[in-house]
């Protein structure tokens, strides 16, 4: 039976996620999305919002590879979850030129890649 909870304890969110605690304490400085509450004895207190914006913030860093910059900047726009269209974003204020530029480059290094693998 699982019951969910109004607050957590710092101690209970890294549980629940697999951080370090002085990594959750260290990502509030970092992202200003993620400010939990603290208690009357100065204890922080998450909240489950709280908890997806550390999920989030840990998949950003740690799954996609991103920088605490690009997990910041991708936090601020609001699009969690990106999957495979990374270049779209980085390529929405490049000219066309540019962009034909960049995909025959990456086809270039595919096929460096392919000659490697063999």
């Amino acid at each position: 039976m699982d019951i969910k909870k109004l607050y957590y304890s710092i101690g209970e969110v890294s549980k629940l996620t697999g951080l370090k605690q002085y990594v959750l304490r260290y990502w509030e400085t970092e992202f200003k999305q993620l400010n939990p509450k603290k208690n009357r004895s100065g204890n922080r207190t998450y909240r489950q919002s709280d908890i997806d914006t550390v999920l989030t913030i840990k998949s950003l860093l740690y799954d996609k590879k991103f920088t605490i910059v690009g997990a910041r900047k991708q936090l601020n726009t609001g699009v969690e979850d990106m999957g495979d269209g990374e270049e779209g974003s980085a390529s929405s204020g490049m000219s066309e030129k540019q962009k034909t530029v960049l995909v025959e480059i990456k086809e270039e290094l595919q096929k460096i890649l392919d000659i490697i693998a063999e």
